[in-house]
């Protein structure tokens, strides 16, 4: 089989219900935990290649503080990544998932996600988070093309809903259509990542959770909202960038959520709170790729279009931060 079959031709027929899959090994039936977002390791070459020597080290620094979910999506630039990287990617984390449940981004274009879909197949990825569009769309288009991505993954997917219009300008009709996606198990869970300048105030979520299990949501936007999304909404857990650099603390957020210890998961939160404004005010996947290399976790290397590297007065803001993150997650 040439290299371009090996791409594009899916095992199975695109045409098997999702619910007559079998269930991926590792499946996250249960949401209830963190979700780490870590950056995608390049070298600083001309090509910027994946430098997986590097990845390793991020995979290492994770595992061995306890994560057993990783997301690779937005920070790590998939957005932007070929085909050929991606293929390298899929490769590479498809040796890794006897040690945590791997969770790789397809899209955010329909047609970009139906051509990753064969590399999802032939690995067995439980679940694939479906990067948001930006293209015209309305809730029945979408809800179709979820059916279509998930039949051609042949796995249930992971939306990431980050904006009200993301189902199309009726947002009532594209709630419904996100709860028709998860009943019909087409959805097995939502990253839920609406940006509000206060977390408890928001009316989106609000229906959201009425028409989907808030235990089927996953809090998407870090640790700034997270307490407020386990308390309020009751929302099962959520993803973390800065939790990249510090996954037991980031854990014990959780934890004290669950045990519903709320003061202490806020005064946990509050140590990710100087990193995240950092990436609020700078951008949260290239100060999260410098972070982690000036932490001393691995050499992150370039970042590839459209996104600037972080400057030398802004590299040397970030350093003490997550130095200082980092050394509070060992005396955790």
């Amino acid at each position: 089989m040439n290299q371009n079959q090996s791409l594009h031709t899916p095992r199975t027929s695109g045409s098997t219900a999702v619910e007559d899959l079998p269930a991926p090994s590792g499946f996250p039936e249960q949401l209830t935990e963190i979700y780490p977002v870590p950056p995608l390791a390049r070298r600083s070459d001309a090509k910027r290649s994946l430098d997986f020597d590097a990845n390793m080290k991020i995979f290492r620094h994770l595992v061995d503080n306890g994560v057993t979910r990783i997301v690779y999506g937005g920070n790590a630039f998939l957005y932007q990544i070929t085909m050929a990287e991606y293929a390298e990617l899929t490769d590479w984390l498809g040796g890794l998932k006897n040690q945590a449940t791997i969770i790789p981004a397809v899209g955010s274009s329909y047609g970009r996600a139906m051509d990753q879909a064969p590399l999802i197949r032939r690995y067995g990825f439980p679940s694939v988070l479906v990067l948001p569009t930006g293209d015209p769309r309305d809730a029945i288009g979408m809800e179709r093309g979820m059916h279509e991505i998930a039949n051609a993954c042949g796995v249930p997917l992971m939306l990431y809903v980050k904006h009200e219009l993301d189902y199309g300008a009726d947002i009532d009709a594209g709630i419904e259509a996100i709860g028709r996606l998860v009943d019909s198990k087409v959805c097995a869970g939502i990253k839920y990542a609406i940006v509000r300048k206060d977390p408890a105030e928001d009316a989106y979520l609000a229906r959201l959770v009425q028409h989907v299990d808030p235990l089927k949501i996953i809090s998407g936007i870090g640790e700034r909202p997270a307490v407020t999304h386990l308390r309020k909404f009751k929302l099962s857990g959520f993803t973390t960038g800065s939790g990249v650099v510090a996954p037991k603390l980031c854990r014990a957020v959780l934890d004290a959520c669950r045990s519903e210890d709320y003061t202490k998961a806020g005064s946990l939160r509050e140590e990710f709170i100087p990193l995240e404004d950092l990436r609020d005010a700078w951008g949260p996947s290239k100060v999260l790729h410098a972070a982690v290399a000036l932490a001393g976790i691995a050499d992150t290397g370039s970042i590839p279009p459209w996104v600037s590297e972080v400057t030398a007065d802004q590299a040397e803001r970030i350093r003490p931060v997550a130095q200082a993150l980092f050394k509070r997650n060992a005396a955790e």
